[in-house]
């Protein structure tokens, strides 16, 4: 299937990571020009690195999301090298493992700031070039917790869920100008955050990681991890014009883990 994306210009946050990662090079794999964007710019480099060693276009960004006034002037180098961003895919990391009750309202600010702020800032700093081409794809990747809440990641939980309901509203308002919004949330994707998680919860429980990560696989139907490039391939999907009918929803990437309907 041709999805019709050769062309378009993608900013993909995060992507010197697994999930990130794997977006920009499915998404590059289909002729989206890339910018590869992430605070650690050597892990973005890397990225880069693959997307053109596989014959593709891609230009590697450090970006700390979280730096507002920076906005201005990366947008203005991505435009300057491949043109107006056309796909914005929101990838930020998340606050470490904590409880809901407790945390210090510093704490708060900081990781709303990173997590939910930023992500509001550069989508409303693309947003106008995609009203006036009356395309454009925005699509951010949250957490599983913000549909049934993960025990321990009570920051996570709550400060993603605060995008879904900016998404869902965003759809409604930019619908008919061609433009989508669109959460997609991961089950368990094997990647270093994951890893990361299995052993914070080995430790607090008393447990080898291997044990924690047999359990935790034993409760996927699908009976595995998914795969980092099934998650990049669903975000690519969505960016295409053959999902110009999927707009205010919560995509599942799960291996049918998430236990709510």
């Amino acid at each position: 299937m041709d999805l019709e994306l050769k062309g378009k210009v993608a900013l993909v946050f995060g992507a010197g990571g697994g999930l990130g990662g794997a977006i920009a090079r499915s998404l590059a794999g289909e002729g989206v020009r890339v910018v590869v964007a992430d605070i650690d710019e050597a892990a973005a480099e890397n990225t880069t690195s693959a997307i053109k060693g596989a014959g593709n276009e891609a230009l590697t960004m450090g970006w700390d999301i979280g730096d507002l006034s920076s906005i201005e002037g990366r947008l203005a180098s991505i435009e300057k090298a491949f043109g107006s961003v056309d796909i914005l895919v929101n990838n930020t990391g998340g606050p470490p493992p904590t409880p809901a009750a407790g945390q210090s309202s510093q704490d708060w600010s900081k990781f709303f700031d990173s997590m939910v702020r930023s992500v509001i800032a550069v989508s409303d700093a693309v947003l106008p070039g995609m009203l006036q081409r009356k395309w454009g794809r925005i699509i951010t990747s949250t957490s599983s917790g913000v549909v049934a809440p993960i025990p321990n990641l009570g920051m996570s939980n709550a400060l993603r869920m605060a995008l879904v309901g900016w998404s869902k509203t965003l759809a409604a308002e930019v619908g008919r100008d061609g433009i989508t919004a669109n959460i997609v949330l991961p089950g368990r994707i094997a990647t270093g955050r994951i890893t990361f998680l299995d052993e914070q919860k080995a430790k607090r429980e008393g447990r080898s990681v291997e044990e924690v990560a047999a359990q935790s696989t034993a409760s996927i139907p699908v009976g595995r991890y998914g795969r980092p490039q099934e998650y990049g391939d669903m975000v690519t999907f969505l960016a295409s014009p053959r999902a110009s009918y999927i707009t205010g929803s919560v995509i599942r990437i799960d291996g049918g883990l998430i236990p709510s309907i």
